[in-house]
């Protein structure tokens, strides 16, 4: 084919920005190690071991209309969504899973150039999906104890005339913190469209997502992969102001939430009791898990809200840890960005799962070299 140039297609900024590098797939980790599914103990994604409610399971097996195409404005499920989040149906849409959200947002608002604020450590589709949408990352790093520098992003809004998105996270992924009504109030109160990602809210509480309700300036976004144990389905939600709307449903590919995981987010709504049990056993886990996890010499864990546990690493290389344990068949996050150096992440798991990390953790510690004694 004369004169043809794959790169005068290519867009330059795609070319050269850096990919995000998703979890492996159960499947592939299982045979990297060469264990069996059921041998792996998985911390490593925040997913909920106990999986979808038995209501949910029922409607995925009892699926009868899997050969037609689903409702484009999902309204069955947003008007059960209305009973479990007080949100008119009108501000309430469904996507595949939040991620989906955060990339329709940006795609409806940003121009080229057009910046968004980002306050890291915190979630990486923020960024991915701003440069993804031709906009530019506006970082404003939290302090060492993750709170967010609210002078520090006051003055950015100020002096950004192009900024027109912050991406909040409460509780936070990777940390666990929660954003305090004071600071939220504060923040909206900028020239800016608020995202406030509540995927962990569940674990935590309350829910800020009536607030829309209140605020033109205020986006609340949740998810069915963390408590309802469907991230394998990908479906979320987010309720938005009543302009935006319109655009949103306007530019969202028409059947963007499949049939299975619109009825299993139904019947998880319905099956609410079922759901919270194990909600409560996954929060005592994790203050179980924090408290355990400080007495380990060699970790330092944070305080979450969440369902995971973040610990810096002291005295030994992360990323060696997490390979010690995966050896022992247990799967924990790795990170070493600005703000989490040497640190891993560890999703809240059953009890048993946390006896055997323990168990592994524990040993590990009793190898690390003693220091010569003086005399």
């Amino acid at each position: 084919m004369p004169n043809f140039s794959p790169q005068t297609l290519l867009r330059p900024d795609v070319a050269a920005m850096e990919a995000y590098v998703p979890i492996l797939p159960f499947e592939v980790l299982s045979a990297r190690l060469g264990r069996t599914p059921a041998g792996i103990i998985k911390l490593d994604a925040n997913e909920n071991p106990y999986g979808p409610s038995p209501q949910a399971r029922a409607a995925l097996a009892a699926g009868q209309y899997l050969h037609i195409y689903p409702d484009p404005e999902s309204n069955a499920l947003r008007e059960a969504l209305v009973g479990y989040t007080g949100v008119p149906k009108a501000q309430l849409l469904a996507g595949a899973g939040a991620d989906e959200l955060i990339d329709l947002l940006l795609r409806a608002l940003l121009r080229p150039g057009d910046q968004v604020i980002n306050c890291p450590p915190s979630f990486g589709m923020y960024p991915f999906s701003t440069a993804v949408n031709t906009g530019r990352v506006l970082s404003i790093p939290r302090r060492a104890n993750f709170s967010l520098d609210l002078p520090a992003i006051e003055a950015a809004a100020a002096q950004a005339p192009c900024a027109k998105v912050l991406f909040l996270c409460s509780p936070n992924n990777p940390d666990g913190s929660v954003i305090d009504d004071h600071t939220l109030r504060r923040l909206l109160a900028l020239p800016l469209l608020v995202v406030l990602d509540e995927a962990y809210v569940e674990f935590s509480g309350p829910s800020r997502i009536g607030w829309v309700r209140q605020y033109e300036n205020l986006a609340v976004l949740r998810t069915f992969s963390k408590w309802a144990g469907l991230a394998g389905l990908r479906v979320g939600y987010g309720a938005f102001p009543a302009w935006l709307m319109p655009h949103l449903l306007k530019i969202k590919q028409p059947y963007n939430v499949n049939v299975a995981a619109s009825a299993a987010a139904l019947a998880s709504l319905a099956d609410q009791a079922w759901l919270q049990e194990k909600v409560a056993a996954l929060v005592s886990e994790r203050q179980r898990l924090y408290a355990a996890l400080a007495a380990v010499s060699f970790l330092q864990p944070y305080p979450s809200q969440a369902n995971f546990v973040l610990c810096r690493v002291t005295g030994r290389d992360a990323a060696q840890l997490k390979h010690d344990l995966e050896q022992a068949g247990i799967l924990v996050r790795y990170f070493a960005k600005p703000g989490l150096e040497n640190s891993i992440r560890i999703s809240t798991g059953r009890a048993t799962d946390t006896d055997r990390l323990l168990t592994v953790l524990h040993a590990l510690d009793n190898d690390r070299p003693k220091e010569k004694q003086t005399t």
